[in-house]
């Protein structure tokens, strides 16, 4: 019987439960609703003042548990008691709260303790290292999800409007910028860069750039060259896609097979209306 994703690992056991570990957002949901579609067993740990209250209701009492941000401990007994043979990390937490106004518990000190260097990566890093610990499998995050990467090719249909020369600058700077750990996307205009995106994340970037002047200005998102893709998949929406009309952008190149287009065909039919052309490259 053929894997439901080719994300999964080859001796995916279907038997075993899955824990979707969500955040924010459509994300999740979109992962929830393939997890069940594929016949699997899927629990919920979702996360307090985060993860969307619609997607802890679809989830029986039993099936699912609600934990403050930095409960990591909770969350490791957690998938024990749902005997999860597998975790998938879905959706964001809000970045300011990995570290302001966290209450880490017991085992989420020891983590933060021993980093020489925190940050998201390093942070939700040291977490994988301690789900696997469990024997419990951390799934790469774009798993039941590949009907909605990126593919290769102008998604809106037609002719890019930006020159292949400007997607190249574009592409060279954002992946120098996530080579960095800076930032995974930024925004140029006939080689000039007008914002890299950092610890704002991608729509506070694309406000700054909206300052400047964007006709032919373009936003590129990229992968780094060894993604973690168990915790960090880039995403690309409709919130993006509003934030790109209201600052005056047009024109978006995306890494094909790296970022997940939220919601594939509502996204691409916005962008067409909103006349704002999108490329997998």
């Amino acid at each position: 019987m053929p894997l439901p994703s080719a994300f999964l690992p080859a001796d995916f056991d279907a038997t075993r439960p899955v824990a979707l570990i969500a955040g924010q957002g459509l994300y999740p949901i979109l992962v929830a609703q393939a997890i069940r579609q594929a016949g699997l067993t899927v629990k919920l740990i979702a996360a307090e003042d985060e993860t969307a209250p619609e997607l802890v209701a679809s989830f029986s009492e039993t099936d699912r548990r609600v934990l403050q941000v930095g409960q990591v401990g909770k969350m490791l007994k957690t998938l024990d008691q749902f005997e999860a043979g597998y975790a998938l990390m879905a959706g964001q937490i809000t970045p300011r709260r990995l570290f302001q106004g966290l209450r880490p518990d017991l085992t989420a000190a020891r983590i933060l303790f021993s980093l020489p260097r925190r940050n998201a990566e390093t942070i939700f890093g040291a977490v994988a290292k301690e789900i696997e610990a469990r024997h419990v499998r951390l799934l790469d995050a774009r798993a039941f999800l590949d009907s909605q990467l990126v593919t290769a090719g102008c998604l809106t249909g037609g002719t890019f409007p930006i020159a292949a020369d400007v997607v190249g600058h574009g592409v060279q700077i954002a992946r120098e910028c996530a080579r960095l750990d800076i930032g995974q996307a930024c925004v140029v205009r006939d080689g000039t860069v007008l914002a890299v995106e950092a610890f704002e994340g991608t729509d506070a970037m694309l406000r700054r750039a909206g300052e400047f002047k964007t006709d032919d200005a373009l936003l590129v998102k990229t992968v780094k060259a060894k993604q973690d893709f168990r915790f960090d998949v880039p995403c690309f929406g409709i919130k993006t896609l509003e934030t790109m009309r209201d600052s005056g952008l047009h024109a978006a190149a995306l890494e094909s097979g790296g970022v997940i287009l939220l919601d594939k065909p509502a996204v691409i039919d916005r962008a067409r209306s909103w006349k704002i052309s999108l490329l997998g490259f």
